[in-house]
């Protein structure tokens, strides 16, 4: 079955690993003295200080104007109603992984805080001791034997690898917001995810500032050393029973 599975994964994926392969490799010179899993470092490290150009001018003090401005219980209700709708895509993936605790944990989330907290904008389940576990589909091809590929920074998507890229743009197919058909509510949806997301994100950007030296190389390895800290974990579980062991390196 695990044989099975992990070639329909492959198959689903191959477009999106395709497309970024050459996209990358197209005029990208690798680096004598390149990290072994960042072959692409020249490349990546021109997307990061535009993505930081980006960050600095538009969209941190956008998110910081939202949280001087915004009550704390509205942004408390903005972030439950998208840490909802994430509860599905990590039930999904929970099924995807064969994990059936945290499938049925994350479900349960989402029926108690659609139904009991305002369609998510209340987070009843962490008061009655719901348990979340954020899973992805990056870490799903991770768990079915896929490998990461090479680091990759992509313009607005931040710290990544081939397979996590692919692993998002399947995972974007099927995200509840791009479903809504009324144009205007959709994008305004993603700008204030966008913002959210960069407002919880403050206090770990200014730490982030101020202990490293090369704020890439930094972020790179952190990122890498948790992803396949996740990955490992998850494989572990197939191997001692499967959902025993809460994965205590993933989010929560």
């Amino acid at each position: 079955m695990s044989s099975t599975f992990s070639s329909m994964l492959q198959r689903m994926t191959r477009w999106a690993l395709l497309s970024v392969v050459v996209a990358v490799s197209v005029g990208c010179a690798t680096r004598p003295d390149a990290h072994p899993q960042d072959p692409f470092e020249t490349f990546n490290r021109d997307v990061y200080r535009f993505n930081e150009v980006v960050d600095e001018a538009v969209v941190k003090p956008v998110a910081i104007a939202y949280r001087d401005v915004t009550p704390d219980p509205v942004r408390t209700g903005v972030s439950n109603f998208f840490g909802n709708l994430g509860d599905v895509w990590s039930t999904a993936n929970a099924v995807l992984q064969l994990r059936p605790r945290e499938a049925a944990e994350n479900w349960l989330r989402v029926s108690v805080n659609t139904v009991f907290g305002l369609g998510g904008l209340l987070d009843i389940a962490s008061e009655m001791g719901i348990e979340r576990t954020k899973l992805d589909f990056g870490l799903t091809l991770g768990r079915w034997g896929i490998p990461s590929g090479p680091y990759l920074v992509l313009p607005f998507m931040g710290p990544s690898t081939i397979r996590d890229v692919a692993g998002t743009s399947i995972e974007s197919r099927g995200d509840l917001v791009q479903q809504l058909e009324h144009i205007p509510t959709r994008n305004s949806l993603y700008v204030l995810r966008l913002v959210d997301t960069r407002t919880n994100l403050l206090r770990a950007t200014s730490m982030l500032e101020g202990v490293a030296l090369d704020k890439y190389s930094f972020t790179r390895d952190v990122y890498l050393q948790r992803r396949e800290s996740q990955i490992e974990h998850a494989q572990e579980q197939m191997g001692n029973g499967i959902g025993i062991q809460r994965d205590t390196d993933t989010d929560k």
